[in-house]
């Protein structure tokens, strides 16, 4: 995989070394990554991430744990 720029979540606390950082690629894949986990690393389609995004801001995504 080549050299991603990662960004980190505007929640992130200053400082703080465990926050989501979220990267793409020049294909247009969205890469998900735990900050305190670089190794372990999350692929998927900027169409799926948005549909992940709407569902935790409007709280369908709570609905589903259960």
């Amino acid at each position: 995989m080549s050299q991603l720029a990662w960004q980190k979540s505007s929640f992130s606390e200053p400082g703080g070394d465990t926050c989501v950082e979220l990267a793409s690629d020049p294909a247009g894949r969205a890469h998900l990554r735990e900050s305190d986990e670089p190794g372990t690393v999350v692929e998927t389609t900027a169409t799926a991430l948005g549909a992940l995004l709407r569902a935790v801001r409007d709280g369908s995504a709570d609905a589903a744990q259960g």
